[in-house]
């Protein structure tokens, strides 16, 4: 599926359409570039999912948990064995867990099969291309 949301409000719907399909066990990868959308679609995404929590890049802490979603974000890793030593095969082995990584080039070995992959295109200001593999 592909989308174009013309402003944060159309980001937050799909966001909450997203949100019914998901189910715990799922490893959603979000790649695209700086300021294209992949923190502001989790954060969206998170409140979606029932959590009241103020979701924030966790860049510098590289993990984040909320509830039973975990957020990961691999922007600052630069090797396989520092995504190794984060201990992502124990998030992704997490049945009850929701996992959002951002910046997921480095995991692909790591991740499942079923990951759902999300990609993010800046437009403009206010606009962004947004293509969602399909969700099982």
């Amino acid at each position: 599926m592909e989308v174009i949301t013309n402003s944060t409000k159309e980001t937050k719907d799909l966001a909450e359409r997203l949100a019914k399909d998901i189910k715990p066990g799922v490893t959603l990868a979000l790649y695209g570039d700086l300021g294209s959308g992949k923190t502001t679609f989790t954060r969206f995404l998170v409140e979606a999912l029932g959590s009241d929590a103020r979701v924030q890049s966790p860049t510098f802490v590289v993990a984040r948990k909320y509830k039973n979603i975990n957020h990961i974000d691999l922007y600052r890793l630069t090797t396989k064995e520092e995504v190794r030593d984060i201990g992502i095969e124990e998030f992704l082995s997490d049945k009850e867990g929701i996992n959002i990584i951002e910046w997921p080039e480095l995991a692909e070995e790591f991740l499942p099969k079923d990951t759902v992959r999300i990609y993010f295109e800046y437009v403009d200001d206010e606009k962004r291309k947004i293509r969602i593999q399909d969700i099982n």
